[in-house]
Protein backbone atom coordinates (compact mmCIF):
# COMPACT_ATOMS: atom_id res chain seq x y z
CA UNK A 1 0.00 0.00 0.00
CA UNK A 2 1.38 3.40 -1.29
CA UNK A 3 1.63 5.80 2.12
CA UNK A 4 2.78 3.18 4.12
CA UNK A 5 6.71 3.62 5.26
CA UNK A 6 9.34 0.95 4.42
CA UNK A 7 9.95 -1.88 6.36
CA UNK A 8 11.44 -4.63 6.59
CA UNK A 9 10.74 -7.53 9.10
CA UNK A 10 12.57 -11.33 9.91
CA UNK A 11 11.47 -13.22 13.21
CA UNK A 12 11.08 -10.53 15.73
CA UNK A 13 13.48 -8.40 14.21
CA UNK A 14 12.63 -4.94 12.75
CA UNK A 15 14.58 -2.72 10.23
CA UNK A 16 12.87 0.64 9.80
CA UNK A 17 14.71 4.09 8.53
CA UNK A 18 15.53 3.28 5.11
CA UNK A 19 18.58 4.72 4.03
CA UNK A 20 18.76 4.13 0.34
CA UNK A 21 18.03 1.13 -2.73
CA UNK A 22 20.28 -0.74 -5.01
CA UNK A 23 20.10 -3.38 -7.35
CA UNK A 24 24.12 -4.06 -7.19
CA UNK A 25 24.58 -6.82 -5.07
CA UNK A 26 28.35 -5.39 -4.14
CA UNK A 27 26.43 -3.05 -1.98
CA UNK A 28 26.18 -6.04 0.25
CA UNK A 29 29.71 -6.27 0.56
CA UNK A 30 29.88 -2.76 2.08
CA UNK A 31 28.39 -1.39 4.91
CA UNK A 32 25.12 -1.39 7.04
CA UNK A 33 22.09 -3.29 7.40
CA UNK A 34 20.23 -4.55 4.32
CA UNK A 35 16.99 -6.28 3.41
CA UNK A 36 16.99 -8.45 0.09
CA UNK A 37 14.32 -9.76 -2.18
CA UNK A 38 15.31 -11.52 -5.17
CA UNK A 39 12.97 -12.07 -8.45
CA UNK A 40 13.42 -15.40 -9.92
CA UNK A 41 13.59 -13.98 -12.87
CA UNK A 42 16.91 -11.95 -11.70
CA UNK A 43 15.32 -8.69 -10.33
CA UNK A 44 17.37 -7.43 -7.37
CA UNK A 45 16.27 -5.05 -4.36
CA UNK A 46 18.45 -4.38 -2.13
CA UNK A 47 16.97 -2.05 0.99
CA UNK A 48 19.70 -0.51 3.58
CA UNK A 49 17.78 0.31 6.60
CA UNK A 50 19.21 2.49 9.57
CA UNK A 51 17.43 1.18 12.83
CA UNK A 52 17.13 -2.78 13.25
CA UNK A 53 15.29 -3.58 17.02
CA UNK A 54 13.64 -6.30 18.55
CA UNK A 55 9.90 -6.12 18.42
CA UNK A 56 7.94 -9.47 18.33
CA UNK A 57 5.36 -9.42 15.44
CA UNK A 58 2.68 -7.76 16.54
CA UNK A 59 -0.97 -9.74 16.79
CA UNK A 60 -3.56 -9.81 13.82
CA UNK A 61 -5.47 -6.81 14.53
CA UNK A 62 -9.27 -8.00 13.23
CA UNK A 63 -10.17 -6.12 9.82
CA UNK A 64 -6.33 -5.11 9.80
CA UNK A 65 -5.64 -7.59 7.02
CA UNK A 66 -8.81 -8.08 4.41
CA UNK A 67 -7.70 -10.74 2.20
CA UNK A 68 -9.40 -12.45 -0.70
CA UNK A 69 -12.83 -14.54 -0.77
CA UNK A 70 -11.89 -18.35 -0.10
CA UNK A 71 -13.05 -19.39 -4.09
CA UNK A 72 -11.24 -16.32 -5.51
CA UNK A 73 -7.86 -17.76 -6.23
CA UNK A 74 -7.03 -18.78 -10.07
CA UNK A 75 -4.12 -21.18 -11.30
CA UNK A 76 -1.63 -19.93 -14.01
CA UNK A 77 -1.88 -23.68 -14.57
CA UNK A 78 -5.15 -25.84 -14.39
CA UNK A 79 -4.50 -29.29 -13.52
CA UNK A 80 -5.19 -30.66 -17.08
CA UNK A 81 -2.22 -28.01 -17.89
CA UNK A 82 0.00 -28.51 -14.86
CA UNK A 83 -0.37 -32.38 -15.21
CA UNK A 84 0.40 -32.29 -18.90
CA UNK A 85 3.56 -30.25 -17.93
CA UNK A 86 4.49 -33.11 -15.86
CA UNK A 87 4.01 -35.52 -18.78
CA UNK A 88 6.15 -33.26 -21.26
CA UNK A 89 9.05 -33.27 -18.27
CA UNK A 90 9.00 -36.85 -18.04
CA UNK A 91 9.77 -37.12 -22.01
CA UNK A 92 12.69 -34.69 -21.74
CA UNK A 93 14.23 -37.03 -18.56
CA UNK A 94 13.26 -39.82 -20.83
CA UNK A 95 15.50 -38.66 -23.77
CA UNK A 96 18.66 -37.11 -21.03
CA UNK A 97 17.98 -33.98 -21.28
CA UNK A 98 17.72 -33.42 -17.73
CA UNK A 99 16.82 -35.61 -14.47
CA UNK A 100 14.88 -33.35 -12.17
CA UNK A 101 12.10 -30.16 -12.92
CA UNK A 102 10.54 -28.42 -10.40
CA UNK A 103 7.16 -26.99 -12.33
CA UNK A 104 5.52 -24.29 -10.62
CA UNK A 105 1.95 -22.65 -11.05
CA UNK A 106 1.28 -18.96 -9.88
CA UNK A 107 -1.76 -18.41 -8.01
CA UNK A 108 -3.99 -14.81 -7.59
CA UNK A 109 -6.82 -13.09 -5.86
CA UNK A 110 -8.02 -9.42 -5.94
CA UNK A 111 -7.16 -7.97 -2.85
CA UNK A 112 -7.85 -4.42 -1.41
CA UNK A 113 -5.69 -1.25 -2.43
CA UNK A 114 -5.19 -0.34 0.99
CA UNK A 115 -3.94 -4.13 1.30
CA UNK A 116 -0.69 -4.26 3.54
CA UNK A 117 1.62 -7.19 3.75
CA UNK A 118 2.78 -6.47 7.26
CA UNK A 119 -0.63 -7.49 8.38
CA UNK A 120 -0.36 -10.06 6.50
CA UNK A 121 2.75 -11.37 8.12
CA UNK A 122 0.92 -11.21 11.54
CA UNK A 123 -1.63 -13.56 10.56
CA UNK A 124 1.11 -15.78 8.86
CA UNK A 125 2.82 -15.72 12.33
CA UNK A 126 -0.17 -17.41 13.82
CA UNK A 127 -1.31 -19.47 11.07
CA UNK A 128 1.80 -21.00 9.76
CA UNK A 129 4.81 -20.10 12.00
CA UNK A 130 7.85 -20.77 9.82
CA UNK A 131 11.94 -20.38 10.56
CA UNK A 132 12.42 -17.92 7.86
CA UNK A 133 8.97 -15.86 8.07
CA UNK A 134 8.97 -11.85 7.25
CA UNK A 135 8.27 -9.07 5.69
CA UNK A 136 9.60 -6.46 2.86
CA UNK A 137 7.45 -3.86 2.47
CA UNK A 138 9.17 -1.30 0.18
CA UNK A 139 6.10 0.28 -2.13
CA UNK A 140 7.80 3.11 -4.13
CA UNK A 141 9.83 0.22 -5.42
CA UNK A 142 7.19 -2.14 -6.27
CA UNK A 143 8.54 -4.49 -3.06
CA UNK A 144 5.68 -5.94 -1.11
CA UNK A 145 6.90 -9.37 0.08
CA UNK A 146 5.39 -11.54 3.06
CA UNK A 147 7.00 -14.66 3.44
CA UNK A 148 6.72 -18.17 5.64
CA UNK A 149 9.77 -19.99 4.15
CA UNK A 150 11.06 -22.96 4.94
CA UNK A 151 14.20 -22.96 3.36
CA UNK A 152 17.50 -21.69 3.70
CA UNK A 153 19.12 -20.64 0.44
CA UNK A 154 22.17 -18.87 1.50
CA UNK A 155 23.28 -18.11 5.49
CA UNK A 156 27.06 -16.33 5.63
CA UNK A 157 29.40 -15.95 8.58
CA UNK A 158 32.74 -14.56 7.81
CA UNK A 159 33.49 -16.85 4.93
CA UNK A 160 31.50 -19.64 6.33
CA UNK A 161 28.63 -20.72 3.73
CA UNK A 162 25.76 -22.80 4.31
CA UNK A 163 22.57 -23.65 2.31
CA UNK A 164 19.69 -26.07 2.99
CA UNK A 165 17.72 -27.11 0.36
CA UNK A 166 14.54 -29.06 0.76
CA UNK A 167 13.58 -31.20 -1.60
CA UNK A 168 10.56 -33.89 -0.57
CA UNK A 169 7.19 -33.35 0.47
CA UNK A 170 4.13 -35.44 2.14
CA UNK A 171 1.94 -35.00 4.93
CA UNK A 172 3.61 -37.32 7.26
CA UNK A 173 7.42 -38.83 7.41
CA UNK A 174 5.89 -42.07 6.92
CA UNK A 175 4.32 -41.52 3.74
CA UNK A 176 7.82 -40.04 1.99
CA UNK A 177 8.15 -42.21 -1.09
CA UNK A 178 11.55 -43.45 -2.12
CA UNK A 179 11.30 -40.61 -4.96
CA UNK A 180 11.50 -37.83 -2.24
CA UNK A 181 14.76 -39.13 -0.89
CA UNK A 182 16.26 -39.38 -4.45
CA UNK A 183 15.14 -35.87 -5.35
CA UNK A 184 16.77 -34.34 -2.19
CA UNK A 185 19.95 -36.16 -2.74
CA UNK A 186 20.11 -35.33 -6.66
CA UNK A 187 19.91 -31.78 -5.76
CA UNK A 188 22.41 -31.82 -2.92
CA UNK A 189 24.61 -32.84 -5.61
CA UNK A 190 23.82 -29.42 -7.64
CA UNK A 191 24.64 -27.43 -4.54
CA UNK A 192 27.75 -28.73 -3.90
CA UNK A 193 28.72 -28.13 -7.22
CA UNK A 194 27.16 -24.57 -6.81
CA UNK A 195 29.21 -23.61 -4.32
CA UNK A 196 32.17 -25.55 -5.28
CA UNK A 197 32.33 -23.10 -8.27
CA UNK A 198 33.40 -20.02 -5.12
CA UNK A 199 34.65 -22.42 -2.41
CA UNK A 200 37.86 -23.48 -1.02
CA UNK A 201 38.87 -26.77 -2.79
CA UNK A 202 37.74 -29.65 -0.65
CA UNK A 203 35.91 -27.91 1.95
CA UNK A 204 32.26 -28.19 0.79
CA UNK A 205 30.54 -31.10 3.10
CA UNK A 206 27.18 -32.92 3.20
CA UNK A 207 26.58 -32.25 7.42
CA UNK A 208 22.77 -33.27 6.96
CA UNK A 209 21.00 -35.31 4.47
CA UNK A 210 17.37 -35.71 4.13
CA UNK A 211 16.66 -35.05 7.74
CA UNK A 212 13.04 -35.06 8.42
CA UNK A 213 11.53 -31.76 9.50
CA UNK A 214 8.01 -31.06 10.70
CA UNK A 215 6.22 -27.90 9.46
CA UNK A 216 2.91 -26.73 9.38
CA UNK A 217 0.27 -29.59 7.92
CA UNK A 218 3.31 -31.37 6.28
CA UNK A 219 7.31 -32.40 6.25
CA UNK A 220 9.77 -31.92 4.43
CA UNK A 221 13.33 -33.42 4.12
CA UNK A 222 15.93 -31.30 4.91
CA UNK A 223 19.56 -31.67 3.69
CA UNK A 224 22.52 -29.06 4.45
CA UNK A 225 25.54 -28.04 2.61
CA UNK A 226 28.20 -26.05 3.71
CA UNK A 227 31.87 -24.68 2.56
CA UNK A 228 34.19 -21.85 3.07
CA UNK A 229 34.25 -19.13 0.21
CA UNK A 230 37.21 -18.47 -1.51
CA UNK A 231 39.39 -14.95 -0.51
CA UNK A 232 38.03 -12.15 -2.42
CA UNK A 233 34.51 -13.74 -2.76
CA UNK A 234 31.53 -12.05 -1.99
CA UNK A 235 27.95 -11.82 -2.18
CA UNK A 236 27.89 -11.15 -6.39
CA UNK A 237 29.85 -14.27 -6.50
CA UNK A 238 27.57 -16.18 -4.11
CA UNK A 239 24.40 -14.74 -6.60
CA UNK A 240 26.28 -15.73 -9.45
CA UNK A 241 26.90 -19.36 -8.86
CA UNK A 242 23.86 -19.95 -6.72
CA UNK A 243 21.33 -18.22 -7.86
CA UNK A 244 18.06 -19.07 -8.27
CA UNK A 245 18.50 -22.13 -5.72
CA UNK A 246 18.71 -25.44 -7.21
CA UNK A 247 15.67 -26.99 -5.43
CA UNK A 248 13.04 -24.78 -7.37
CA UNK A 249 14.86 -25.21 -10.43
CA UNK A 250 16.31 -28.64 -10.91
CA UNK A 251 19.46 -30.92 -12.33
CA UNK A 252 21.60 -30.17 -14.26
CA UNK A 253 20.37 -26.67 -13.55
CA UNK A 254 20.63 -25.09 -16.90
CA UNK A 255 18.53 -27.49 -18.73
CA UNK A 256 15.75 -27.50 -15.79
CA UNK A 257 15.80 -23.66 -16.45
CA UNK A 258 15.29 -23.52 -19.83
CA UNK A 259 12.26 -26.42 -19.81
CA UNK A 260 11.10 -23.99 -17.04
CA UNK A 261 10.77 -21.15 -19.32
CA UNK A 262 9.21 -23.76 -22.23
CA UNK A 263 6.48 -24.68 -19.51
CA UNK A 264 5.15 -22.12 -16.96
CA UNK A 265 2.74 -19.60 -18.01
CA UNK A 266 3.80 -16.92 -15.71
CA UNK A 267 6.98 -15.62 -14.37
CA UNK A 268 7.14 -16.55 -10.74
CA UNK A 269 8.34 -13.10 -9.05
CA UNK A 270 9.64 -13.22 -5.56
CA UNK A 271 8.63 -16.90 -5.00
CA UNK A 272 11.44 -19.13 -6.00
CA UNK A 273 13.38 -15.88 -5.67
CA UNK A 274 14.84 -14.94 -2.10
CA UNK A 275 14.65 -12.74 0.49
CA UNK A 276 16.21 -12.02 3.73
CA UNK A 277 18.83 -9.69 5.21
CA UNK A 278 22.82 -8.78 5.04
CA UNK A 279 25.25 -7.27 7.73
CA UNK A 280 27.89 -5.75 5.71
CA UNK A 281 28.93 -4.57 8.90
CA UNK A 282 29.88 -7.96 10.34
CA UNK A 283 30.18 -10.31 7.42
CA UNK A 284 26.43 -12.00 7.97
CA UNK A 285 23.66 -12.42 6.46
CA UNK A 286 20.36 -14.83 5.90
CA UNK A 287 18.33 -15.07 2.85
CA UNK A 288 15.39 -17.89 2.58
CA UNK A 289 14.20 -19.30 -0.62
CA UNK A 290 10.97 -17.48 -1.54
CA UNK A 291 9.01 -20.54 -1.29
CA UNK A 292 5.45 -20.11 0.91
CA UNK A 293 5.14 -16.24 -0.16
CA UNK A 294 2.55 -14.41 -0.84
CA UNK A 295 3.42 -11.18 -2.88
CA UNK A 296 1.05 -7.95 -3.55
CA UNK A 297 1.49 -7.02 -7.55
CA UNK A 298 -0.22 -3.23 -7.93
CA UNK A 299 -1.95 -2.35 -11.39
CA UNK A 300 -1.74 0.97 -13.01
CA UNK A 301 -5.47 1.25 -12.58
CA UNK A 302 -5.09 0.97 -8.95
CA UNK A 303 -6.37 -2.87 -8.42
CA UNK A 304 -4.15 -4.86 -5.96
CA UNK A 305 -3.76 -8.73 -7.04
CA UNK A 306 -2.43 -11.11 -3.70
CA UNK A 307 -0.08 -13.68 -5.37
CA UNK A 308 1.21 -16.62 -4.18
CA UNK A 309 3.40 -19.83 -6.09
CA UNK A 310 3.16 -23.52 -5.65
CA UNK A 311 5.09 -26.21 -7.07
CA UNK A 312 6.63 -29.16 -7.47
CA UNK A 313 10.21 -31.38 -7.97
CA UNK A 314 9.40 -33.96 -11.27
CA UNK A 315 11.34 -36.65 -11.91
CA UNK A 316 11.03 -39.63 -13.41
CA UNK A 317 9.23 -41.85 -10.91
CA UNK A 318 6.71 -38.86 -10.60
CA UNK A 319 3.31 -39.26 -10.86
CA UNK A 320 1.29 -36.03 -12.74
CA UNK A 321 -1.95 -36.59 -10.52
CA UNK A 322 0.09 -36.83 -7.55
CA UNK A 323 2.53 -34.21 -8.15
CA UNK A 324 -0.74 -32.24 -9.07
CA UNK A 325 -1.81 -32.79 -5.28
CA UNK A 326 1.62 -32.14 -3.91
CA UNK A 327 1.52 -28.53 -5.09
CA UNK A 328 -2.35 -28.25 -3.73
CA UNK A 329 -0.97 -29.47 -0.19
CA UNK A 330 1.69 -26.78 -0.21
CA UNK A 331 -0.70 -23.74 -0.92
CA UNK A 332 -3.76 -25.26 0.82
CA UNK A 333 -3.15 -24.29 4.26
CA UNK A 334 -1.72 -20.83 3.47
CA UNK A 335 -4.18 -19.53 0.97
CA UNK A 336 -6.78 -20.60 3.88
CA UNK A 337 -4.87 -18.24 6.36
CA UNK A 338 -4.34 -15.25 3.33
CA UNK A 339 -7.84 -15.82 2.99
CA UNK A 340 -9.29 -15.25 6.74
CA UNK A 341 -10.65 -19.21 6.64
CA UNK A 342 -7.99 -19.36 9.74
CA UNK A 343 -9.01 -18.49 13.08
CA UNK A 344 -5.55 -17.47 14.81
CA UNK A 345 -7.01 -17.69 18.03
CA UNK A 346 -7.89 -21.48 18.15
CA UNK A 347 -3.83 -21.39 17.39
CA UNK A 348 -2.24 -24.47 14.99
CA UNK A 349 -5.15 -27.04 14.73
CA UNK A 350 -3.19 -29.32 12.43
CA UNK A 351 -0.82 -31.19 14.77
CA UNK A 352 2.39 -29.61 13.23
CA UNK A 353 3.92 -26.72 14.38
CA UNK A 354 7.29 -25.11 12.43
CA UNK A 355 10.51 -26.26 13.83
CA UNK A 356 12.43 -23.70 16.01
CA UNK A 357 14.14 -20.79 13.31
CA UNK A 358 17.62 -22.03 12.35
CA UNK A 359 19.62 -19.12 12.73
CA UNK A 360 23.17 -20.38 12.90
CA UNK A 361 24.95 -16.93 12.38
CA UNK A 362 25.62 -13.56 15.19
CA UNK A 363 22.95 -10.98 13.91
CA UNK A 364 23.24 -7.51 14.78
CA UNK A 365 20.33 -7.42 17.29
CA UNK A 366 22.31 -9.96 18.95
CA UNK A 367 25.28 -7.94 19.78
Amino acid sequence: MLGLPPLARFGDRVATGLIDVTDDPAALDSTGFWAVAADYEGRLTCARFRDVRREPVPLPVPGRWRGPAVGAWTSSMDRAAYTDGVRRIRAHIATGEVYQVNLCRVLSAPVAPEADVDALTAVLARGNPAPYAGTIRLPEHGVEIATASPELFLRRDGRTVESGPIKGTAPTEAEMLEKDYAENVMIVDLVRNDLGQICTTGSVTVPDLCAAEVHPGLVHLVSTVRGELRPGTGWPELFDAAFPAGSITGAPKSSALRIIDELETAPRGPYCGAVGWVDADRGTGELAVGIRTFWIDRMRDGAALLRFGAGAGITWGSDPDGEWRETELKAARLLAVASGAYDPSEGDVTGNSAPPPRHGTAAPWDA
